[in-house]
Protein backbone atom coordinates (compact mmCIF):
# COMPACT_ATOMS: atom_id res chain seq x y z
CA UNK A 1 0.00 0.00 0.00
CA UNK A 2 2.93 2.54 0.95
CA UNK A 3 4.08 1.84 -2.42
CA UNK A 4 0.90 2.38 -4.28
CA UNK A 5 1.17 5.79 -2.27
CA UNK A 6 4.36 6.32 -3.06
CA UNK A 7 4.05 6.22 -6.72
CA UNK A 8 0.61 7.40 -7.28
CA UNK A 9 2.30 11.09 -5.63
CA UNK A 10 5.30 10.24 -7.67
CA UNK A 11 2.71 10.15 -10.61
CA UNK A 12 1.24 13.54 -9.27
CA UNK A 13 4.50 15.29 -8.75
CA UNK A 14 5.31 14.62 -13.00
CA UNK A 15 1.90 16.07 -13.85
CA UNK A 16 2.09 18.73 -12.03
CA UNK A 17 5.96 19.55 -13.08
CA UNK A 18 4.78 19.12 -16.45
CA UNK A 19 1.84 21.32 -16.15
CA UNK A 20 4.06 23.81 -15.20
CA UNK A 21 6.00 23.61 -17.56
CA UNK A 22 3.68 23.43 -20.06
CA UNK A 23 2.57 27.29 -18.39
CA UNK A 24 6.21 28.32 -18.38
CA UNK A 25 6.57 27.33 -22.52
CA UNK A 26 3.28 29.21 -23.19
CA UNK A 27 4.81 32.32 -20.85
CA UNK A 28 8.27 32.09 -22.91
CA UNK A 29 6.44 32.18 -26.39
CA UNK A 30 4.89 35.68 -25.28
CA UNK A 31 8.12 36.60 -24.50
CA UNK A 32 9.35 36.19 -27.83
CA UNK A 33 6.76 38.69 -29.37
CA UNK A 34 8.31 41.62 -30.49
CA UNK A 35 8.30 44.53 -28.69
CA UNK A 36 10.05 47.45 -30.22
CA UNK A 37 12.63 49.80 -28.65
CA UNK A 38 11.85 52.28 -31.83
CA UNK A 39 9.22 51.75 -34.13
CA UNK A 40 9.54 52.12 -37.95
CA UNK A 41 7.07 53.29 -40.11
CA UNK A 42 7.05 52.85 -43.65
CA UNK A 43 4.63 54.42 -46.21
CA UNK A 44 4.92 53.54 -50.32
CA UNK A 45 4.72 56.55 -52.78
CA UNK A 46 1.31 57.45 -54.19
CA UNK A 47 2.75 60.83 -55.43
CA UNK A 48 6.76 61.93 -55.60
CA UNK A 49 8.49 60.02 -52.85
CA UNK A 50 10.63 63.42 -51.90
CA UNK A 51 7.55 65.19 -51.51
CA UNK A 52 5.58 62.44 -49.47
CA UNK A 53 8.63 61.82 -46.84
CA UNK A 54 8.54 65.90 -46.09
CA UNK A 55 4.93 65.80 -45.49
CA UNK A 56 5.67 62.46 -43.32
CA UNK A 57 8.33 63.69 -41.14
CA UNK A 58 6.36 64.96 -38.95
CA UNK A 59 4.26 61.99 -37.71
CA UNK A 60 7.58 61.00 -36.18
CA UNK A 61 6.54 63.20 -33.20
CA UNK A 62 3.37 62.54 -32.91
CA UNK A 63 3.49 58.84 -32.46
CA UNK A 64 6.13 59.00 -30.29
CA UNK A 65 4.33 60.95 -27.79
CA UNK A 66 1.52 58.35 -28.15
CA UNK A 67 3.87 55.21 -27.70
CA UNK A 68 6.55 56.53 -25.71
CA UNK A 69 9.24 55.47 -27.55
CA UNK A 70 11.28 57.15 -30.69
CA UNK A 71 9.61 57.18 -34.12
CA UNK A 72 11.45 56.95 -37.56
CA UNK A 73 9.36 57.74 -40.59
CA UNK A 74 10.74 56.55 -43.93
CA UNK A 75 9.24 56.19 -47.54
CA UNK A 76 10.22 53.37 -49.71
CA UNK A 77 11.19 53.36 -53.00
CA UNK A 78 8.14 50.57 -54.52
CA UNK A 79 5.75 48.13 -53.05
CA UNK A 80 7.87 45.25 -53.66
CA UNK A 81 10.63 47.19 -51.19
CA UNK A 82 7.85 47.44 -48.57
CA UNK A 83 6.65 44.10 -48.47
CA UNK A 84 10.17 42.41 -48.59
CA UNK A 85 11.47 45.21 -45.71
CA UNK A 86 8.77 43.94 -43.28
CA UNK A 87 9.01 40.26 -43.69
CA UNK A 88 13.11 41.28 -42.82
CA UNK A 89 11.63 42.69 -39.71
CA UNK A 90 13.47 45.85 -40.99
CA UNK A 91 10.45 47.70 -41.36
CA UNK A 92 7.48 47.26 -37.75
CA UNK A 93 4.69 49.27 -39.51
CA UNK A 94 3.89 49.59 -43.06
CA UNK A 95 1.28 51.97 -44.75
CA UNK A 96 0.68 49.19 -47.32
CA UNK A 97 -2.23 49.49 -50.26
CA UNK A 98 -4.84 46.55 -50.72
CA UNK A 99 -2.43 44.78 -53.27
CA UNK A 100 0.40 44.83 -50.58
CA UNK A 101 -0.88 43.88 -47.63
CA UNK A 102 -2.34 40.93 -49.63
CA UNK A 103 1.36 39.58 -51.15
CA UNK A 104 3.10 41.14 -47.64
CA UNK A 105 0.13 38.65 -45.34
CA UNK A 106 1.03 35.82 -48.20
CA UNK A 107 4.82 35.92 -47.77
CA UNK A 108 5.54 37.52 -44.45
CA UNK A 109 2.11 36.97 -42.02
CA UNK A 110 1.92 40.21 -42.17
CA UNK A 111 -0.59 41.73 -39.86
CA UNK A 112 -3.66 44.48 -41.08
CA UNK A 113 -4.76 46.60 -37.79
CA UNK A 114 -6.73 49.51 -40.06
CA UNK A 115 -7.97 50.66 -42.92
CA UNK A 116 -8.18 54.05 -43.91
CA UNK A 117 -11.23 56.31 -44.37
CA UNK A 118 -11.64 59.03 -47.11
CA UNK A 119 -14.53 61.05 -47.97
CA UNK A 120 -16.54 59.52 -50.35
CA UNK A 121 -15.92 61.15 -54.35
CA UNK A 122 -19.20 62.28 -56.16
CA UNK A 123 -19.18 62.24 -59.83
CA UNK A 124 -18.78 64.48 -61.97
CA UNK A 125 -16.14 66.75 -60.69
CA UNK A 126 -14.37 64.75 -58.27
CA UNK A 127 -15.36 66.61 -55.29
CA UNK A 128 -15.53 64.97 -51.56
CA UNK A 129 -18.85 63.56 -50.13
CA UNK A 130 -19.54 64.33 -46.43
CA UNK A 131 -19.88 60.55 -46.16
CA UNK A 132 -16.88 58.53 -44.96
CA UNK A 133 -16.02 54.91 -46.59
CA UNK A 134 -12.91 52.43 -46.37
CA UNK A 135 -13.22 52.33 -49.80
CA UNK A 136 -12.37 53.56 -52.80
CA UNK A 137 -12.47 53.45 -57.18
CA UNK A 138 -10.04 53.27 -59.60
CA UNK A 139 -10.81 55.40 -62.74
CA UNK A 140 -9.09 55.80 -66.29
CA UNK A 141 -8.62 58.93 -67.53
CA UNK A 142 -8.02 60.73 -70.74
CA UNK A 143 -7.58 64.21 -72.37
CA UNK A 144 -10.54 66.06 -72.65
CA UNK A 145 -11.27 66.44 -76.50
CA UNK A 146 -8.84 63.42 -77.40
CA UNK A 147 -11.88 61.46 -79.18
CA UNK A 148 -11.05 58.36 -76.29
CA UNK A 149 -14.63 57.86 -75.53
CA UNK A 150 -14.96 54.28 -74.29
CA UNK A 151 -12.56 51.11 -73.20
CA UNK A 152 -12.37 50.01 -76.68
CA UNK A 153 -10.79 52.90 -77.78
CA UNK A 154 -8.09 52.21 -75.54
CA UNK A 155 -6.33 49.91 -78.13
CA UNK A 156 -3.58 51.15 -79.84
CA UNK A 157 -2.57 53.95 -77.42
CA UNK A 158 -0.26 54.11 -74.64
CA UNK A 159 -1.54 54.06 -71.04
CA UNK A 160 0.09 55.52 -68.34
CA UNK A 161 0.15 52.83 -65.07
CA UNK A 162 1.77 52.43 -61.63
CA UNK A 163 3.24 49.27 -60.55
CA UNK A 164 2.52 45.89 -61.45
CA UNK A 165 0.94 45.59 -57.97
CA UNK A 166 -1.24 49.14 -57.38
CA UNK A 167 -4.77 47.64 -57.15
CA UNK A 168 -6.15 50.88 -58.34
CA UNK A 169 -2.92 52.00 -60.72
CA UNK A 170 -3.10 48.47 -62.42
CA UNK A 171 -4.67 45.83 -61.07
CA UNK A 172 -8.29 46.29 -60.88
CA UNK A 173 -8.35 48.86 -64.56
CA UNK A 174 -6.35 46.56 -65.98
CA UNK A 175 -8.45 43.22 -65.00
CA UNK A 176 -11.75 45.24 -66.11
CA UNK A 177 -10.71 46.05 -69.08
CA UNK A 178 -9.49 42.25 -70.18
CA UNK A 179 -13.07 41.33 -69.16
CA UNK A 180 -14.42 43.79 -71.75
CA UNK A 181 -12.30 42.30 -74.28
CA UNK A 182 -8.69 44.70 -74.10
CA UNK A 183 -6.10 43.45 -73.34
CA UNK A 184 -3.04 46.08 -72.58
CA UNK A 185 -0.90 43.33 -73.26
CA UNK A 186 -1.96 43.22 -76.68
CA UNK A 187 -4.07 45.17 -79.10
CA UNK A 188 -1.82 47.40 -80.05
CA UNK A 189 -1.76 48.98 -76.42
CA UNK A 190 1.76 50.44 -74.93
CA UNK A 191 1.67 50.95 -71.47
CA UNK A 192 4.28 53.06 -69.49
CA UNK A 193 5.39 53.02 -66.04
CA UNK A 194 4.95 56.36 -63.72
CA UNK A 195 5.71 56.82 -59.92
CA UNK A 196 2.85 58.67 -58.67
CA UNK A 197 -0.82 59.08 -59.21
CA UNK A 198 -0.15 62.40 -60.11
CA UNK A 199 2.61 61.50 -62.53
CA UNK A 200 0.03 59.60 -64.39
CA UNK A 201 -2.82 62.44 -64.52
CA UNK A 202 0.08 64.88 -65.58
CA UNK A 203 1.60 62.72 -68.25
CA UNK A 204 -1.86 62.44 -70.05
CA UNK A 205 -2.71 66.41 -69.53
CA UNK A 206 1.00 66.99 -71.46
CA UNK A 207 0.02 64.38 -73.94
CA UNK A 208 2.86 62.15 -73.15
CA UNK A 209 0.41 59.09 -72.89
CA UNK A 210 -3.56 58.84 -73.77
CA UNK A 211 -5.27 57.88 -70.91
CA UNK A 212 -3.92 56.60 -67.50
CA UNK A 213 -5.06 54.26 -64.56
CA UNK A 214 -5.48 56.49 -61.11
CA UNK A 215 -7.45 56.03 -58.20
CA UNK A 216 -10.64 58.23 -57.72
CA UNK A 217 -9.89 61.72 -58.14
CA UNK A 218 -6.25 61.78 -58.48
CA UNK A 219 -6.56 64.65 -60.49
CA UNK A 220 -7.44 66.48 -57.15
CA UNK A 221 -3.63 66.29 -56.20
CA UNK A 222 -2.51 68.27 -59.10
CA UNK A 223 -5.11 71.28 -59.03
CA UNK A 224 -2.81 73.68 -56.96
CA UNK A 225 -0.90 73.09 -59.47
CA UNK A 226 -3.13 72.87 -62.10
CA UNK A 227 -6.17 74.67 -61.12
CA UNK A 228 -8.09 73.96 -63.93
CA UNK A 229 -7.09 70.30 -64.77
CA UNK A 230 -10.77 68.71 -63.80
CA UNK A 231 -11.84 70.64 -67.26
CA UNK A 232 -8.94 69.28 -69.16
CA UNK A 233 -8.42 65.31 -67.79
CA UNK A 234 -11.69 63.68 -67.77
CA UNK A 235 -12.30 59.84 -66.50
CA UNK A 236 -14.08 57.62 -68.92
CA UNK A 237 -14.16 54.83 -66.70
CA UNK A 238 -14.75 53.39 -63.35
CA UNK A 239 -14.09 50.29 -61.37
CA UNK A 240 -15.83 48.81 -58.30
CA UNK A 241 -14.77 49.60 -54.99
CA UNK A 242 -11.10 48.50 -53.70
CA UNK A 243 -10.49 48.06 -50.29
CA UNK A 244 -8.71 51.25 -48.56
CA UNK A 245 -5.05 51.31 -47.65
CA UNK A 246 -3.86 49.41 -44.61
CA UNK A 247 -1.58 50.00 -41.50
CA UNK A 248 -0.41 46.83 -41.27
CA UNK A 249 2.36 45.58 -38.86
CA UNK A 250 4.99 42.51 -38.78
CA UNK A 251 3.93 39.41 -37.97
CA UNK A 252 5.46 38.89 -34.69
CA UNK A 253 4.24 41.52 -33.12
CA UNK A 254 3.09 41.58 -29.49
CA UNK A 255 -0.95 41.86 -29.07
CA UNK A 256 -0.39 44.38 -26.84
CA UNK A 257 2.03 46.49 -29.19
CA UNK A 258 -0.54 45.95 -32.07
CA UNK A 259 -3.06 47.71 -29.91
CA UNK A 260 -0.95 50.79 -28.93
CA UNK A 261 -0.18 50.83 -32.06
CA UNK A 262 -3.82 50.52 -33.83
CA UNK A 263 -5.27 53.37 -30.68
CA UNK A 264 -2.08 55.58 -31.45
CA UNK A 265 -3.14 56.13 -34.89
CA UNK A 266 -7.20 56.61 -34.40
CA UNK A 267 -6.72 59.10 -32.43
CA UNK A 268 -3.79 60.76 -33.73
CA UNK A 269 -6.16 60.62 -37.23
CA UNK A 270 -8.98 62.84 -34.51
CA UNK A 271 -6.29 65.19 -33.68
CA UNK A 272 -6.34 68.72 -35.56
CA UNK A 273 -2.60 68.20 -35.98
CA UNK A 274 -2.61 64.94 -36.86
CA UNK A 275 -5.57 65.03 -39.44
CA UNK A 276 -3.64 67.56 -41.46
CA UNK A 277 -0.65 65.10 -41.51
CA UNK A 278 -2.43 62.01 -42.59
CA UNK A 279 -4.81 63.44 -44.97
CA UNK A 280 -1.84 65.55 -46.84
CA UNK A 281 0.07 61.99 -47.01
CA UNK A 282 -2.71 60.29 -48.40
CA UNK A 283 -5.83 62.06 -48.66
CA UNK A 284 -6.76 59.75 -44.86
CA UNK A 285 -9.42 61.51 -42.86
CA UNK A 286 -9.57 58.37 -40.26
CA UNK A 287 -8.90 54.99 -39.70
CA UNK A 288 -11.54 52.23 -39.09
CA UNK A 289 -10.25 48.71 -37.22
CA UNK A 290 -9.91 45.80 -40.23
CA UNK A 291 -9.55 41.96 -40.70
CA UNK A 292 -7.95 39.98 -43.46
CA UNK A 293 -11.20 38.88 -44.70
CA UNK A 294 -11.96 42.47 -46.20
CA UNK A 295 -8.90 41.86 -48.73
CA UNK A 296 -10.42 38.94 -50.37
CA UNK A 297 -11.92 41.03 -53.37
CA UNK A 298 -8.36 41.81 -54.29
CA UNK A 299 -7.57 38.10 -53.93
CA UNK A 300 -9.50 37.33 -57.07
CA UNK A 301 -8.33 40.52 -58.70
CA UNK A 302 -4.68 39.68 -57.79
CA UNK A 303 -5.30 35.95 -59.71
CA UNK A 304 -7.36 37.42 -62.45
CA UNK A 305 -4.35 39.80 -63.73
CA UNK A 306 -1.99 36.73 -63.96
CA UNK A 307 -3.93 35.85 -67.21
CA UNK A 308 -3.05 38.73 -68.85
CA UNK A 309 0.67 37.44 -68.80
CA UNK A 310 -0.58 34.01 -70.72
Amino acid sequence: MKIWKKVLLGSLALVLGAGLAACGSKDSSKDTAYTPKELKVQFVPSSQADKMEAKAKPLEKLLSKELGIPVKVSVSTDYNTIVEAMGSKQVDVGFLPPDAYVMAHKQNGTKVLLQAERYKITQPGGENSTKLVDKYRSMVVVKKGSGIKTIDDLKGKKIAVQDTTSASGFIFPAVDLMKKGVNINKNGIKTVQVKGHDQGVMSVLNGDTDAAFVFEDARNIVKKDVPDIMDKVEPIYFTQPIPNDTISVRKDMSDKWQKKIQNAFIDIAKSKKGHKIVSEIYSHEGYTKSKDSNFDLMREYSKDVKKLTK
